[in-house]
């Protein structure tokens, strides 16, 4: 028996919905298919950008290396290894900045009219969720190439802290492993002093004097946004770190004296590791109250308190681990396997810094004495084997990513977008950082020659206030946090500081030496 024609009726939307269900799942069924394919492609170029860029700093290492032979071969000091690095890195730098073309298939204007035929929507993929921008309108080619040229500058940009976890630790640890304790430990005191209390006091005179320059900045008007005390304090603290790796390279090859050696490589050591920290120290001061930018007695006892918290627990953290591994290779039998006795001194020792930095101490702190402590304990409890595997292994390690690091200096000052060169902010740094630090090296060097029996003779004194380079850490320091336009300030100052150091200080250094009448055992 037939339906009353008002209960047929509900059928024919039922069928039309249906059919309307059928072909939008066919459609989105189409559309799912299409993202995957382009977000496949999408990968695959990632991928093949990242290669290139990878393989850009492994042939900028390679080339450094055969310069480096080619001048060691000549017997030519007045450029290290690290200024070759930054050299190449800036050639590499201006060919990506201004030399790469854009892509033939790129440089027609696309019009609606021509892009309807194609895609009506644009859809963009934001953590997983699709949104739809309609197209239209025209796009210069000039505009297309700026794009793809930022694109390829931001896959050479490394994230800061691939510089902390991966590229610091092994320099940062050789320095403590490679310690000449003998020496070491005879200058401890005066070691101690300079880094402590002259890295206390470089940090202070230069951001007080930063901060005039920055008043200065204001009056004339060329200063557009805030820069605070803090910022000052702050840039004091990361220009304070030193690196003379070249003029250290130079003592060791020229045979320098042993004592001043001592003395330059304590301090750049230690040296870092009180500027780190010293920085967290400032980040940390946060006064209460409506000024937040006034002086708090509070804030800035808590400030010290974080920095002596910091240093003894990152101190404690890395001596345990080398005190660990001691008792390992001396209480079990891993000396038989010097494989497995390598790997796993090395495992413990990178562990050192990401447990530190997991618990909220400083890695560089913990890292750095967990290797003093290795070479004082665990070193003579290894196989003969494993003693030359492990000095050879950190030393490659540390070679490779302090190249790298100068190599991506060179490389910033063009592939960073965010530069901000100040002349006047620059000339007050320089002059800062000079006086900084004679006020660092004289005052100090006099108040400890009242307790030494081997005098700092004035010669020392001013070829370590000459030997004052800044590297690797005051340039981690500054690309950690460019967010702000006052650190953007400070890092691009940074690099140019960087620059100027390692080639007029790193090339001037032999004939320093001769002009100081500093003895060397020529080779």
């Amino acid at each position: 028996m037939a339906l009353p024609l008002r209960r047929r009726l509900p059928v024919l939307p039922l069928l039309l919905l249906a059919a309307g269900g059928l072909r939008a799942a066919e459609r989105s069924s189409s559309s799912s298919a299409m993202e995957e394919l382009a977000t496949e492609k999408e990968a695959e170029e990632s991928h093949r950008q990242d290669s290139v860029s990878l393989l850009t700093f492994i042939l900028l290492l390679t080339l450094t290396i055969l310069t480096i032979w080619l001048f060691k071969h000549r017997r030519v000091r007045f450029l290290h290894e690290t200024g070759l690095a930054m050299i190449y890195g800036l050639i590499v730098g201006v060919i990506l900045r201004y030399g790469t073309p854009s892509t033939s298939g790129r440089d027609k204007p696309i019009s609606c009219s021509q892009e309807d035929r194609l895609f009506t929507t644009l859809l963009v993929n934001v953590s997983g969720k699709f949104f739809e921008y309609t197209l239209k309108g025209e796009i210069s080619p000039g505009k297309i190439h700026n794009v793809e040229q930022n694109d390829m500058l931001r896959k050479v940009t490394f994230d800061p802290e691939v510089f902390f976890n991966i590229l610091l630790p092994p320099i940062i640890f050789h320095a403590g492993y490679s310690l000449k304790k003998r020496h070491f430990f005879r200058n401890l005191g005066s070691i101690l002093a300079y880094a402590f209390l002259g890295t206390a006091v470089s940090c202070f005179i230069i951001g007080n004097l930063m901060y005039g320059v920055v008043k200065l900045m204001k009056l004339v008007g060329q200063l557009s946004d805030k820069f605070y005390y803090t910022d000052c304090l702050l840039f004091g603290a990361i220009i304070s770190a030193t690196d003379p790796v070249t003029v250290l390279a130079i003592f060791n090859e020229l045979h320098a004296d042993v004592d001043l050696y001592a003395l330059l490589f304590g301090e750049s050591v230690l040296n870092d590791a009180v500027a780190i920290v010293l920085s967290s120290s400032i980040v940390a001061y946060q006064p209460t109250g409506e000024n937040t930018h006034a002086f708090d007695a509070a804030a800035f006892f808590k400030s010290v308190g974080v920095f002596l918290g910091i240093f003894s627990g990152s101190f404690m953290m890395g001596a345990v681990t080398g005190v660990v591994t001691a008792l390992i290779s001396k209480f079990t039998k891993l000396h038989c396997f010097p494989l497995l006795e390598t790997a796993l001194f090395f495992l413990m020792s990178w562990s050192t810094f990401l447990l530190a930095e997991a618990c909220g101490f400083t890695g560089v702190v913990a890292v750095l004495f967990c290797g003093i402590t290795q070479a004082h304990y665990t070193y003579n409890n290894l196989s003969v084997e494993s003693r030359s595997r492990t000095k050879q292994l950190f030393e490659v390690l540390h070679f490779l990513a302090e190249n790298f690091i100068f190599s991506y200096m060179g490389l910033a000052l063009f592939t960073f977008q965010k530069h901000i060169f100040s002349p006047v902010f620059i000339i007050g740094a320089f002059i800062a950082i000079f006086l900084g630090r004679a006020a660092h090296i004289y005052p100090l060097s006099f108040l400890l020659n009242l307790g030494r029996r081997h005098k700092i003779s004035w010669n020392f004194q001013h070829m370590m206030m000459f030997s004052g380079l800044r590297g690797a850490m005051a340039f981690a320091l500054a690309i950690r946090d460019t967010a702000t336009y006052s650190h953007q300030m400070m890092f691009s100052t940074t690099l140019l500081i960087v620059f100027f150091t390692v080639w007029i200080v790193g090339g001037g250094t032999t004939p320093m030496l001769s002009w100081l009448n500093i003895r060397v055992v020529q080779q």
